[in-house]
């Protein structure tokens, strides 16, 4: 039986009345299940107005005593380059090349890995945070102190603390905003050294003359952010507000930053802002990312959501994982992958299984990684599954970038691909859209299947094969849910 029709809106960004209706639809040849792809060739995304965004979470959510809805973006629609769609891809790739290291690095927590000491500070901080390359990739719009500095801010549930830089700068990166300057704001409050909140950071610091907080976060490609652990009031559309947020301060910010004014974590953490906001939004959160070549101007930005509302009653769940070792990231169970409706057979238990003991393996939800990373073993049977469904496809030699598995699709306006699902423990089963796993890569009709292995035992599910989902959080009762067309 055909399943629902999957829209492909998110794809490229041509006026919607000027396509042609578009569907994948899931049907069975033989003992394999298929979905047709039509295709479109890569594009830049559209471009969000930074005063557009602001204007459409003004108009377009709504808040109440336990829910925060938030519109979000991609990077790559609010800071556009002069790149070609090859190159502009391509950079989005190195930066999550790198975004993967940060991630596996404090994955695999070192017993005497410490970064430098801040100057003056006299302390050290270990290097486990996952942001990448370039500032993440999804930003949103939030108020800092009273009276409120509208700022961008970074989505990122590989990290926990929430950092922005302050004025007076020692060293700044360049942003979009006036920097904060906390002497403007009357909530402002620096954390004393002895406070309980201090204590929350891996290896404080403290300012003896002025008995405050001193905290430092450092990233996978050495960049930093340092400075005064203090309170404030974060502020958003409709009104919502919560006071009392411990964030970090920086006024030593170095690095490959980008535009956003800092980060807003949405790790597991007791710094992070799930945790912090408990009280009001109960720790759950929930996000949908389109592409970020979406088409039409209501889907051009990605929505998240805080609190009551953020918990649908149609999601798929599975239980979070607790990893001892590393407590940010979100884990989960996957148990296997079937590809064109079959299991993959070759694909062992121990390649995606969390090792408590040891910390390592599992498999982690990030809404910072773009491409979905597999353990060694299990992606090369899951590749070759695949290559096997798709035999009649023609493919491109030499792969391209990190993708070992591309096709040469030039010329065609649509194709038959098997069906990918990830089989998660509860036994729920999440069905991707074709467009979420065979994509473009250049102008020239390459599409390459959108996984990669990885030698270091931990695997991702990235945002390219979260889009489209309303993907939920649900740290009351340990659990995280999939609802497909949740946007």
């Amino acid at each position: 039986m055909a399943a629902p029709l999957l829209s492909l809106h998110r794809l490229f960004p041509f006026p919607l009345l000027l396509l042609p209706l578009f569907f994948s639809i899931s049907f069975t040849n033989g003992s394999l299940h298929y979905e047709t792809l039509h295709l479109f060739p890569l594009q830049n995304p559209t471009p969000v107005s930074h005063s557009s965004l602001l204007t459409e979470t003004l108009t377009l959510d709504t808040t109440s005593a336990t829910s925060l809805h938030l519109r979000i973006a991609h990077r790559d629609a609010l800071f556009p380059s002069n790149s070609t769609p090859d190159a502009t891809f391509l950079h989005r790739l190195y930066r999550d090349t790198h975004r993967v290291s940060s991630l596996t690095s404090g994955a695999h927590p070192k017993p005497n890995s410490t970064a430098r000491p801040s100057a003056g500070s006299g302390f050290t901080s270990p290097v486990i945070s996952g942001l990448s390359h370039g500032s993440g990739e999804y930003f949103t719009r939030i108020g800092i102190g009273t009276p409120a500095t509208s700022s961008f801010m970074v989505l990122d549930t590989g990290s926990d603390i929430i950092w922005l830089q302050c004025a007076p700068c020692r060293h700044c990166y360049t942003q979009v905003d006036p920097v904060y300057d906390p002497r403007r704001s009357h909530s402002y409050s620096v954390v004393p050294c002895l406070s309980p909140v201090c204590r929350h950071l891996d290896s404080p610091g403290c300012d003896t003359r002025r008995r405050s907080c001193l905290y430092e976060v450092s990233y996978g490609d050495g960049s930093l952010t340092a400075g005064d652990l203090a309170t404030e009031t974060l502020s958003f559309s409709g009104g919502a507000h919560v006071s009392s947020v411990a964030l970090g301060c920086g006024h030593d910010n170095q690095g490959l930053f980008v535009a956003a004014a800092g980060l807003l974590g949405l790790g597991r953490g007791p710094l992070s802002f799930p945790t912090q906001s408990g009280r009001q939004y109960g720790q759950r959160f929930s996000y949908c990312l389109v592409d970020r070549t979406s088409i039409t101007a209501a889907a051009r930005t990605s929505s998240a959501i805080f609190g009551d509302m953020a918990v649908p009653g149609n999601a798929t769940w599975t239980p979070l994982v607790r990893n001892p070792k590393m407590e940010t990231f979100y884990y989960v169970e996957m148990t296997g992958i079937s590809i064109g409706g079959t299991r993959v057979s070759g694909i062992a238990a121990s390649d995606l299984k969390l090792d408590p003991m040891t910390g390592k393996g599992g498999v982690i939800i990030d809404s910072g990684t773009s491409v979905t990373r597999l353990a060694g073993p299990a992606y090369a049977a899951m590749r070759d599954a695949f290559k096997a469904g798709a035999a009649g496809l023609r493919e491109a030699p030499g792969g391209f970038s990190l993708f070992d598995t591309c096709y040469d699709l030039s010329g065609r306006k649509v194709v038959k691909v098997p069906t990918v699902a990830l089989h998660l423990a509860g036994g729920g089963v999440v069905q991707l859209p074709a467009e979420n796993y065979l994509i473009p890569v250049d102008t020239k009709g390459t599409f390459c299947f959108a996984f990669a292995g990885t030698e270091s035992g931990v695997s991702i599910i990235g945002n390219i094969q979260q889009q489209g989902f309303r993907v939920v959080f649900d740290g009351v009762n340990e659990r995280v849910g999939f609802v497909p067309r949740g946007c």
